[in-house]
C-alpha cells in the first residue's frame, strides 16, 4: 500500500494524525489495569479497532473515502498473511513433534548435556548459530526453540528468561544473516549493497549480544535456582517411560532445518516438518498416538484422529511425573488464535493509519528537524520504532523510515 494520500483527500494535521494514536495507548493502559493479563484475550483487540474507527473518522473529516481506507486496511491484512500462516504452522508443528517424541528426545539428551548454571547462555547461543545458518527467527524459535523452552523449564529455570534467552539469539542470528529477508530489504531500501551494512550492523549487534550472553552468565552463577540431580533423572525417566526415545527422531528436525538452509519458504518447511511429526508418531509413538486419539479401535483411525488432534488443538500426553506431566503439552493451531486475532486488528489499526496519510504526518517533523548526523540518525531509530509500534509491521517500519530518510543520509 503506498502511504501517499488519496488525491481527493485532505492533507491532515498533527492533532488529526496524534489523536489514534492517544485514544489506542489510553485505552491499552485501561486494558491493563482493568483486565491484567487477560488482556491480550480481546481487550487490547477491541482497543485497536476502535482506535482504527477513530482513525477512519479522521479520514472521512479529510474527505478520504471510505473505499481507499477499505482498500489500505485488506492491503495491511494480506501483508500479514505470511506471519499468520506461519504461527499457525509453529502451532501444529508443536503438537506432532509432541506426539512424535521430537521434542520429548530434545528435552530427553539435553538434560543429560545442559546444566542450570549455563543453560541460558547456551540456549542464546544455539538459538543464534541455527538463525544465522537458517536466516529465519521465527523457524529457529518453531523448532530448537520449542526443544529449549522444555529443557529449561525442567531444569526450573523462570520461563520469561528463557524466552528471553531464545529470542535472544534468534534474532541476533536473523539480524546478521546474509540469507534474512529483512537484512536484505533494509539496505535495499536505503540504497546500499548487504554486506556493507552487515558490516556497520556488527557495531551495535555484536557489543549488545556480548552484554547479554554475559548477562546470562550472570544470572545462570548467582539467580539459578537450584535443581536436584535426583529431580532431573526422575523427570528423564518418565520421559522415556512415556516415549520411545532414540536418535532417528532427530531426523524432521533435520530436515526442516536442511530445507529453511536450502532457502525452502519457511511456510513450506513448517508444513512438510508438521506432517513428518505426524508420520513418526504414527511409525515409532504407537501409545501415544492412542491416548492422543481418545478412541478405541483400528490403529489406521487413532493415528488419522492423534495427529489432527496434536495439529489443531490441546492435547497432553499423561506422566506420573508432575513436571513431565506440564511439559508434555502442547496447544496447536488453536493456541495461536488469540496472537493472531492481536495481529488482524493491529493490522486494521496501521491500515487505516497509513492510507489515511497519519503515519507519514506524525513522522515528518523528524525528519525536517533533523540537522545533524546524530540527530538524524536518532530521527531514523524513532521513526522505525514509532511505526512498528503503531503499524505493527517490521516491514512497514523498514520500507516507510527507508525511503523518508535515504536521500537526507546521502
Amino acid at each position: 500500500m503506498d502511504d501517499r494520500l488519496h488525491p481527493d483527500g485532505q492533507e491532515p494535521g498533527i492533532l488529526h494524525a496524534l489523536l489514534p494514536v492517544l485514544v489506542l495507548v489510553g485505552l491499552l493502559v485501561l486494558n491493563v489495569l482493568f483486565f491484567g493479563d487477560m488482556a491480550t484475550s480481546g481487550a487490547n483487540q477491541i482497543a485497536l479497532i476502535i482506535a482504527a474507527a477513530v482513525a477512519a473518522v479522521m479520514g472521512l473529516m479529510l474527505k478520504v473515502p471510505l473505499a481507499h481506507m477499505i482498500e489500505g486496511v485488506v492491503h495491511s491484512i494480506m501483508s500479514a498473511m505470511n506471519a499468520i500462516l506461519i504461527l499457525l504452522l509453529i502451532g501444529a508443528l508443536a503438537g506432532t513433534w509432541l506426539i512424535s517424541g521430537v521434542v520429548p528426545a530434545m528435552i530427553y539428551y539435553g538434560l543429560q548435556i545442559l546444566n542450570p548454571t549455563i543453560f541460558l547462555f547456551a540456549a542464546c547461543i544455539i538459538c543464534a548459530v541455527v538463525s544465522l545458518a537458517t536466516g529465519s527467527s521465527w523457524s529457529t524459535v518453531a523448532t530448537v526453540g520449542i526443544a529449549l523452552l522444555g529443557i529449561g523449564q525442567a531444569m526450573g529455570v523462570n520461563e520469561g528468561w528463557i524466552a528471553g534467552a531464545i529470542i535472544s539469539g534468534a534474532y541476533f542470528g536473523d539480524k546478521m544473516s546474509p540469507m534474512s529477508d529483512t537484512t536484505n530489504l533494509a539496505p535495499a531500501m536505503a540504497g546500499t549493497d548487504l554486506f556493507t551494512h552487515i558490516r556497520y550492523m556488527v557495531l551495535t549487534t555484536v557489543p549488545s549480544m556480548v552484554i547479554t550472553l554475559l548477562l546470562f552468565l550472570f544470572i545462570g552463577f548467582f539467580h539459578m535456582p537450584e535443581v536436584s540431580p535426583e529431580n532431573m533423572n526422575a523427570l528423564g525417566n518418565a520421559i522415556h517411560q512415556s516415549f520411545h526415545i532414540n536418535i532417528f527422531l532427530f531426523i524432521v528436525p533435520a530436515v526442516v532445518i536442511w530445507m529453511i538452509i536450502k532457502k525452502a519458504d519457511p511456510i513450506t518447511a513448517l508444513l512438510i516438518g508438521s506432517l513428518l511429526g505426524g508420520v513418526v508418531a504414527i511409525i515409532f509413538q504407537p501409545e501415544v498416538v492412542a491416548e492422543v486419539s481418545g478412541i478405541t479401535g483400528s490403529y489406521a483411525k487413532q493415528s488419522y484422529m492423534a495427529v489432527v488432534n496434536a495439529m489443531s488443538g490441546s492435547i497432553s500426553v499423561s506422566s506420573d511425573n508432575e513436571i513431565a506431566a506440564g511439559l508434555l503439552s502442547a496447544r496447536g493451531m488453536a493456541g495461536m488464535l488469540n496472537t493472531i486475532w492481536l495481529i488482524v486488528c493491529a493490522m486494521c489499526f496501521g491500515g487505516v493509519m497509513e492510507s489515511v496519510g497519519l503515519l507519514a504526518r506524525i513522522t515528518r517533523p523528524l525528519v525536517e528537524r533533523a540537522k545533524t548526523t546524530g540527530s538524524l540518525i536518532a530521527t531514523t531509530a524513532t521513526s522505525c520504532v514509532f511505526l512498528n509500534v503503531t503499524a505493527s509491521d517490521q516491514y512497514l517500519a523498514i520500507v516507510v523510515p527507508g525511503r523518508m530518510f535515504a536521500k537526507t543520509f546521502r
